[in-house]
């Protein structure tokens, strides 16, 4: 296989010319007949046994061609890539020059390359200071979360519905004396105060009796989503048949005792806004690093490729068709029920893939500027940090995958490029 590189008119965008020895396509011809003989049905031979000269004879000398191109040109097009370290960023634009059997294989291959980002100042970036500090507001709404998941239902018999009960009913409702399509239930629950019901219905059942029977008038909304029920006077039978309460245990020493470790309720406090502050710790962390990345971005040149934002959006859009299969969709449907076209979708994930792809750019150009590496002894520790996590401590194959190295590797010297911009940035 030989190959001629040239660059094109534009930037980061090059042009491969290849060629596929005689023999080695005519193989691929070969390959190609013994794969696919059994489809040819020609009179005078049992289907499939029809030798190949028969069927080029038959259906065209070309019959293989396209096949047989496809069995060399990627491999052809991979080796050719390596050969010359180019770093390819876009699918190739193909054009087949000569194709014949007997006779060498040759293409051309338009493909756009990785772009060499300019950093401009990267060290000494000026960001404001990002933290967060837990509020007195967060622990009661932490505890308030507790209380509700350890709270227990009482059925109440000695009173009439109050705001915050569920209250068990039988309702009908009608629109001019006539019963209207979905206005029926029986032993629906209904929390007061939920607001889930037409405006006006869940106060007018507060006051009622076990057993009592009420009509209650209410009015659509105008905007309400049944047009044939929007801005229209209402009247709706009901029969309350049980009421029910949450009881909320109570705040203090032995509530803390049930639900955790600690033995008064000032130590649980406590124990709350320490992990609060934590993960506030995380997420300021997390935004702090986003917003020098960005800075060094906003002062980096480079000129992004067409095609390397087309392949960032195609792997976003794969990502969502995975998180879609956990849920039983295909993109389609999702598609559908967004009122949405792909391509839509795609324009919106544009200026995404573009940060993306410039945050990665500008952390690999920091890193070749700085030298950053990360050792044998940290990869090797990550590694078996990921293969416990794994349940792959034992397994050779795994602890010596070169891919797996890379892979490591290129995470961990990104981790370091991240904290050499934090540790240089000025944090006001």
């Amino acid at each position: 296989m030989n190959c001629k590189v040239e660059k094109t008119e534009n930037a980061n965008e090059v042009k491969l010319e290849l060629t596929v020895e005689a023999n080695k396509f005519d193989e691929a011809i070969k390959k190609v007949y013994f794969k696919s003989a059994k489809y040819f049905n020609i009179p005078g031979f049992r289907k499939g046994k029809a030798p190949m000269q028969i069927v080029e004879k038959y259906y065209g000398k070309e019959i293989f061609y396209e096949d047989a191109f496809n069995e060399v040109a990627q491999e052809a097009l991979e080796e050719a890539i390596k050969e010359n370290n180019l770093e390819v960023v876009s699918r190739p634009d193909i054009e087949v020059t000569q194709i014949e059997k007997g006779k060498d294989l040759i293409f051309t291959a338009v493909m756009q390359t990785k772009p060499e980002a300019e950093l401009g100042k990267y060290k000494g970036i000026e960001i404001k200071k990002i933290e967060y500090n837990v509020t007195d507001e967060d622990i009661e709404h932490e505890l308030k979360h507790m209380q509700e998941h350890n709270s227990r239902i009482i059925t109440i018999e000695d009173r009439p519905v109050e705001n915050g009960d569920t209250a068990t009913i039988d309702f009908e409702g009608f629109v001019d004396g006539v019963a209207f399509e979905g206005g029926k239930a029986e032993g629906h629950e209904l929390e007061i105060g939920s607001n889930t019901f037409i405006p006006g219905f869940e106060d007018q059942i507060i006051g009622m009796k076990i057993d009592e029977e009420k009509d209650i008038n209410v009015k659509f909304p105008e905007e309400y989503f049944s047009k044939d029920l929007a801005g229209k006077d209402a009247t709706f039978k009901i029969k309350l048949h049980e009421i029910k309460k949450k009881e909320l245990p109570e705040l203090d020493d032995e509530f803390a005792k049930d639900v955790s470790e600690f033995d008064t309720i000032k130590e649980l406090k406590e124990d709350i806004k320490q992990k609060q502050q934590k993960q506030n710790d995380e997420k300021a962390k997390y935004e702090t690093q986003d917003a020098v990345i960005k800075a060094v971005c906003e002062k980096m040149k480079v000129d992004i490729p067409s095609g390397m934002i087309e392949m960032e959006v195609d792997n976003m859009v794969k990502d969502i068709e995975q998180r879609l299969s956990y849920q039983g969709l295909k993109l389609e449907q999702y598609l559908k029920m967004m009122n949405k076209k792909e391509e839509d979708m795609r324009k919106e994930y544009e200026p995404q893939a573009i940060e993306g792809i410039k945050s990665r750019l500008a952390l690999e150009a920091v890193i070749k500027a700085e030298k950053i590496e990360a050792t044998d002894e940290e990869i090797d520790e990550k590694l078996k940090e990921m293969a416990k996590n794994y349940g792959k401590e034992n397994d050779e194959e795994f602890l010596k995958n070169e891919n797996v190295r890379n892979y490591i590797k290129q995470g961990l010297t990104s981790e370091k490029a991240i904290d050499f911009l934090v540790k240089n940035a000025k944090i006001k």
